[in-house]
């Protein structure tokens, strides 16, 4: 018998949506406001003037909307890529027994506890070296090594939960084991396989610090790097309301993918946590 919402619940259920919503709120108010009350010594949380001049401003924004662009086609491209490899990589750890499988997953769990600003000067150098300096595969390839293991243990996971029996089966009825897994396997890990990638997306259209280290102009520069070039009339007046317009703007494609995919994503997060 289902247990119904107590005042209790619905208190607690308010305050934690007023706690997650505020930001939210404020920056939306923010970006609604004209650039001269932003400046302002205390700014009030509705604006005196409503306008939407800091989203005409930034449409007509080249460089944000060509950063716009690279964040997509840079996160996608990580996005597709990792979870392609990945897939492959848990399914042979899931599977096949071989000497230093923990050795590969310990290393790929250190890779991943990595702390991203240690590695900015290196990279730095070894991708003006390599001309991959201000390339989109200059940031696509440590956005993939940054995700995979997350993406690999997050995989490995699924296949384990996976019957062994249904692959064979499906052997026993003629397929290879290419078709196996591609047939079998992988539709029934569909649910890790898209957390997966909804992960390595996030993290590739949030990441900061690789993406204003490793390029030096709009070719690659995504967008959370470009709003760091976003500047006022002086360097003490940063156009906070066109920072906060862009931000909604760029969190706008966020919102609509957990949207529009938040019982798969419920599904793959919460999928393997009970046996049975």
């Amino acid at each position: 018998m289902k247990q119904r919402m107590g005042p209790g619940h619905w208190v607690g259920f308010l305050v934690i949506l007023v706690w997650c919503l505020l930001p939210v709120v404020w920056i939306v108010m923010v970006s609604l406001k004209p650039v001269a009350e932003t400046t302002t010594g205390s700014p009030q949380f509705f604006p005196k003037t409503w306008t939407i001049q800091n989203y005409k401003d930034i449409v007509k924004n080249d460089d944000f909307l060509h950063a716009l662009v690279n964040s997509f086609g840079i996160a996608l491209i990580a996005t597709f890529l990792a979870v392609v490899f990945a897939t492959l990589a848990a399914y042979a750890i899931a599977r096949l027994e071989f000497r230093g499988k923990r050795v590969v997953l310990s290393i790929a769990l250190a890779i991943a506890m990595f702390p991203v600003v240690s590695l900015v000067g290196p990279l730095f150098d070894m991708w003006r070296v390599l001309h991959l300096f201000n390339t989109w595969p200059g940031l696509i390839i440590p956005y993939m090594s940054f995700t995979l293991p997350l993406a690999i243990w997050t995989l490995s996971a699924f296949f384990r939960e996976i019957p062994w029996e249904m692959e064979q089966a499906a052997q026993v009825d003629g397929a290879t084991s290419w078709q196996a897994f591609r047939k079998v396997i992988v539709p029934l890990a569909a649910p890790g396989v898209f957390t997966a990638a909804i992960l390595t997306f996030f993290f590739a259209w949030n990441e900061f610090v690789l993406a204003i280290s490793l390029t030096s102009t709009t070719a690659a520069r995504t967008v959370p790097a470009q709003m760091s070039f976003f500047v006022g009339s002086d360097q003490f007046n940063p156009p906070y309301s066109q920072l906060a317009a862009a931000a909604v703007v760029v969190t706008v494609p966020v919102v609509v993918i957990v949207l529009l995919f938040q019982r798969k994503i419920v599904a793959g997060l919460t999928s393997g946590a009970v046996k049975g």
